[in-house]
């Protein structure tokens, strides 16, 4: 929407509405974001800023200053200079994805995309698809650092998409959990859906859709241990949901439940998971091949922290 500066008269129809509801209708915009723009001050009337709640009368003029809004899809061409090269040929583009990147545009999200770090790296894809999700075949969730797997043409994109549908990918992560998991090794199978009090958050909940996850305990340090993980299905915040259900949260994962004092003492401001290692069928050779992705630096520093006694 371009920038828009104007002064308007509360209709006869909407006379005693909320503020958020007499803009969205006259502006013809949700009401979740007309809510945001009277939150962020852009209407006001008699020289007062309205709020989302305000109740308006008809005949009430209202004032308008609601500057340029950036398409939430549109792709921004940004570089990410620890965005890493871990392999490149002619079908896809393999990257180590640090913290703090989402994979593609999306709305409510303003941050570097890995679409956009590609397109500043000078890459160029060419698939099918909306604009904004060129060459995404999976994706890693903004705080999981790890391996992730671009597609560069449309052959690529189709073999690979139906491959991690078909789940013949291997994905597999390392995370490190609190507490010991009992057994050591098994399978966590219990279907993730949205959770019914938090619109932000997933749970294991009846009806969800079907979730597997395989994993075992590789070292046990006593307040926490560090597994391996496997994912069956790829489910948003899998591993963090199904961890957090088994009364074992990845540590400095505030929202799935970790313990504040120990992600402090492990120097974490974000959850302890890391997509290690992708392996998939190349949809040239026909070959399998594999990548794997070191620890970044705040990762490894809060294990060797566990491994020393410190923590």
């Amino acid at each position: 929407m371009n920038e828009l500066h104007a002064v308007f008269a509360v209709p006869e129809e909407a006379d005693g509405k909320r503020a958020d509801a007499v803009v969205a209708g006259l502006l013809d915009v949700s009401r979740s974001v007309a809510a945001t723009w009277c939150t962020d001050g852009y209407f006001s009337s008699n020289g007062k800023v309205l709020t989302k709640s305000d109740k308006l009368h008809a005949g009430q003029e209202i004032t308008a200053d609601v500057p340029e809004q950036r398409d939430p899809l549109a792709v921004v061409v940004e570089p990410v200079d620890d965005l890493l090269i871990l392999a490149d040929d002619e079908h896809f583009v393999v990257i180590d994805k640090p913290v703090g990147v989402a994979a593609h545009p999306s709305p409510g999200w303003v941050g570097p995309t890995v679409v956009g770090a590609l397109a500043a790296a000078g890459y160029r894809i060419s698939t099918s698809g909306a604009p904004e999700r060129q060459g995404i075949v999976h994706r890693l969730d903004v705080g999981t650092s790890g391996v992730m797997v671009v597609a560069k043409t449309e052959h690529a994109y189709t073999l690979l998409k139906q491959a991690f549908k078909d789940r013949t990918v291997d994905k597999m992560y390392h995370a490190v959990v609190q507490g010991l998991p009992d057994p050591l090794k098994g399978t966590i199978d219990a279907p993730i859906g949205r959770h019914p009090g938090y619109d932000w958050r997933f749970a294991v909940v009846e009806g969800g859709r079907p979730s597997v996850t395989h994993y075992e305990v590789l070292e046990a340090f006593g307040k926490a241990s560090l597994v391996e993980v496997h994912l069956e299905t790829g489910r948003t915040h899998q591993i963090r949901v199904h961890f957090s259900a088994l009364r074992h949260p990845c540590a400095g994962d505030l929202t799935y439940g970790a313990d504040a004092k120990l992600a402090a003492e492990l120097g974490l401001t974000r959850q302890w998971l890391h997509a290690r290692k992708l392996g998939f069928t190349h949809p040239g050779s026909g070959e399998y091949v594999e990548f794997t992705s070191e620890y970044p630096q705040d990762l490894q520093y809060a294990v060797d922290a566990l491994r020393s006694g410190e923590v």
